[in-house]
């Protein structure tokens, strides 16, 4: 089996073709068909007509949280919070950008004019997690409080932000707020949102559903590490970021009951492939199916990875070099991901968050 290392990943992408805001339509982007071998240019609310009665459709039901903070130091030094977990008892995992990092103990005031009216502060605890022999963490643990004693997802919903991809130029606006987030986004926890997810609206699921295919959910909360780009030529040295994800049963048995019939499986979304997998793995190595249903996962899918749940995948075109191109890859085979790239480019598909999708059978 061939070797791939970082360079057979990369691709030269005009930056113009990011797409900076979404479509007018949800399910008006634009769909490459790329089954079977296949580059057909198709409109994504035509997917009901290229699935079948029985197929199961699977989607990440996270709800992307307000989990951008902006503040101050007790210096008057700028601060910025990108909370990426709730842990519980008020207190949150968060990447911090800042010039000095502060003292632990110190408390930051958040949220502009009306968070110091509201003592909205975040007290620095320490590193996070804290694991002994490992290098530094990324994150920092801190208590986020007001006043009040609200919950953190309040806080956050209260004085946060979209926490918009960092190849998305702008700040985050109203629209925001509605396009980057699906219309069933159900379980708030991920700072990225399932990107092939949002080219789903009412009327798509619901002829979706008049055409005899049925939905199922998971739930993987999509952190920051999804944008972490890979810095190894050697791929295996890549250092995989974790998620925190959770299966319900009745997902489970929707699945067996899908192969059974002779539906296929149609994960949206590549958070939607790890989840799935990642169940998978760990009941092969020996877990029971209950202990399979939740958990963290560092799942790293590459070529020759041997998908053991998953038949299509609707997904968006993903970042020259990332984990995400190497996971489509090993779906639908290197060769043609390729190919099927430089076709989006020649014919100015939109990439990334905010732009189109495509249709891929395993290969």
């Amino acid at each position: 089996m061939r070797t791939f290392s970082l360079s057979d990943f990369d691709f030269a992408l005009p930056p113009e073709l990011i797409a900076q805001h979404p479509a007018p339509e949800r399910s008006g982007s634009r769909l490459l068909d790329g089954r079977g071998g296949a580059m057909v240019d198709r409109i994504f609310h035509q997917l009901p007509s290229l699935l079948r009665a029985g197929d199961l459709l699977v989607f990440n039901n996270t709800k992307v949280i307000k989990a951008r903070l902006f503040g101050e130091k007790p210096t008057g030094g700028k601060v910025e919070l990108l909370v990426e977990r709730v842990l519980g008892g008020n207190q949150v995992a968060a990447h911090m950008r800042v010039s000095k990092k502060p003292e632990v103990g110190t408390s930051l005031v958040l949220g502009g004019l009306t968070g110091a009216r509201e003592g909205l502060r975040a007290t620095l605890l320490g590193r996070w997690p804290e694991r002994a022999g490992e290098e530094p963490a990324a994150m920092f643990r801190f208590v986020l409080s007001n006043n009040a004693g609200d919950d953190p997802l309040t806080l956050l919903e209260r004085h946060g932000h979209v926490p918009l991809p960092p190849y998305i130029t702008h700040t985050d606006e109203a629209q925001d707020q509605e396009r980057y987030q699906t219309v069933f986004a159900a379980v708030p926890g991920a700072v990225a949102a399932p990107t092939a997810a949002l080219h789903f609206d009412d009327a798509l699921l619901s002829a979706l559903g008049a055409a005899g295919v049925q939905r199922a959910s998971v739930t993987l909360h999509v952190g920051a590490g999804t944008f972490q780009p890979v810095k190894t030529e050697n791929i295996a040295e890549h250092h995989m970021h974790s998620e925190w994800y959770a299966i319900p049963p009745e997902t489970i048995a929707a699945i067996a009951a899908c192969r059974a019939r002779g539906g296929r499986v149609v994960a949206v979304g590549t958070t939607t492939v790890r989840t799935l997998e990642s169940y998978a793995q760990r009941v092969a190595a020996g877990h029971t199916a209950q202990a399979a249903l939740s958990g963290d996962t560092q799942i790293f899918i590459t070529p020759g990875f041997r998908f053991a749940m998953v038949d299509l995948l609707l997904t968006n075109f993903h970042l020259p070099k990332s984990t995400l191109m190497m996971l489509v890859s090993a779906f639908a085979g290197h060769a043609h991901t390729m190919g099927l790239y430089a076709h989006a480019v020649e014919n100015q598909y939109r990439f990334f968050s905010y732009g189109d999708a495509m249709l891929l059978a395993k290969a």
